[in-house]
Order: structure tokens, then C-alpha cells, then sequence
């Protein structure tokens, strides 16, 4: 128990979160944040880029973290799809609770039903939908070969470039380690920037069909 308090304890302060726990927080949560319901909220985009800030300063090895966490993605995508095939459209019936929340799963469901199987790549990159995104996709029963193929490319991708872009920020970058707070603001930001634009999409069209209709 007092492992899992201190491990909520830093999970504010990721480069001390990663000090803590090295490569077996970073898979847990890698995993968590793809494979379980209750792993929308964690950091997946700003933790990979500061985990490749530490690989690129020497503190990790680039090449194992690589692959560590694209095996760790590419599970919990996996266990996603597994539980949404096993739970069904029970799922949406399901009232919201401490540990899940609907709107997540309705917004994900709509992403699917925008983008088809590329959601599962396109998702990735995208906080929150990322978690139900799996699930959704194994609810509405997509071919579990199509859905994994997606799966390894979605995984491997994000994976790469979220390290690589820390990993090169702390290669050409002096001092980055003092600046990693500023650094993962901006991944923060980037992060959601595309939740805003379909926000800001959804919000004009609602205008649009309002103004119509008058």
C-alpha cells in the first residue's frame, strides 16, 4: 500500500516518478494507461517524451525502452479490445463511477465511428480516447487480425516518436534536465490541442444547424 500512495505522490513530477520507479513504472503505466478502464488519467505522451529526455542525458537505454514500451502499448491495446469484446454494449449502460466515466466511451465510440479502424492508430496520439479506443473497437467487433495490425503499427509508432522526441531534445539541448517542466507543458498542450480543434468543430457546426434551423 504505501508503495502504490508514494507512487500517486510523484505521479505529478514525472522526472521523479521515472528516478523512483525506473522501467517498471514506465511499463505499468504504459500498460495501465491503454489497458484499464480506470488508466485514462494518466500521463502516457509526457511520460514517454521525459523518459526519452533521460535516455537521451544516459540515464536509460533508448533501445530497451523502445522496446519495452512498444510491447507494453501494444498489450494493452490488446486487453482493451479483449474486455470491450467480452463486456459488450453492456458497457454503455454501465452508470459512471469513480473509476469510469461514459462521456470517455461515447466520445471514443463516435471517434470510431469517424475514422474506422484507424482510429486505433489515430487514437494513440490522443489522451483519454486512446484508453477507450481498444474497447470500443473490440464492442463493435472489429476482426481481432485487422484490429491488431493497427494495434503493432498504432503502438510502435506512438511509442517511437514520443521517445525520440525527448530522446533528441536531451542530445542537442544543454541542460534540458532543468527544463523538463517547461517541456512537458508544451507535450501537455500538444497533447489535447487535438480534443480542442474537434471540440471547437463540434461546437460550430451545433452554431451552424442552429442558425438553419431559425
Amino acid at each position: 500500500m504505501d508503495i502504490v500512495i508514494e507512487f500517486f505522490q510523484k505521479l505529478h513530477n514525472l522526472d521523479e516518478l521515472i528516478r523512483w520507479g525506473g522501467y517498471a513504472v514506465l511499463a505499468i503505466i504504459v500498460f495501465a494507461e491503454t489497458g484499464l478502464l480506470a488508466g485514462f488519467f494518466l500521463p502516457g505522451d509526457s511520460l514517454l517524451v521525459t523518459a526519452g529526455l533521460f535516455a537521451g542525458t544516459g540515464h536509460l537505454d533508448i533501445a530497451f525502452l523502445f522496446v519495452l514500451l512498444s510491447v507494453m502499448a501494444i498489450v494493452g491495446d490488446s486487453t482493451g479490445y479483449w474486455f470491450g469484446s467480452l463486456t459488450g454494449p453492456a458497457l454503455f449502460r454501465k452508470e459512471k463511477s469513480i473509476l469510469f466515466a461514459k462521456h470517455h466511451l461515447v466520445r471514443a465510440q463516435q471517434f470510431y465511428e469517424k475514422h474506422g479502424g484507424k482510429t486505433i492508430v489515430l487514437a494513440r496520439f490522443m489522451p483519454i480516447v486512446r484508453t477507450f479506443a481498444p474497447i470500443v473497437a473490440g464492442i463493435a467487433r472489429m476482426p481481432y487480425g485487422k484490429f491488431f495490425a493497427y494495434n503493432v503499427f498504432g503502438g510502435i509508432l506512438w511509442v517511437g516518436s514520443m521517445l525520440s522526441i525527448g530522446y533528441f531534445l536531451g542530445r542537442v539541448v544543454p541542460g534540458i534536465e532543468e527544463k523538463i517542466h517547461l517541456v512537458i507543458i508544451v507535450i501537455v498542450l500538444l497533447s489535447i490541442s487535438p480534443g480542442f480543434v474537434e471540440y471547437v468543430r463540434h461546437r460550430s457546426r451545433g452554431s451552424s444547424g442552429s442558425s438553419g434551423n431559425e
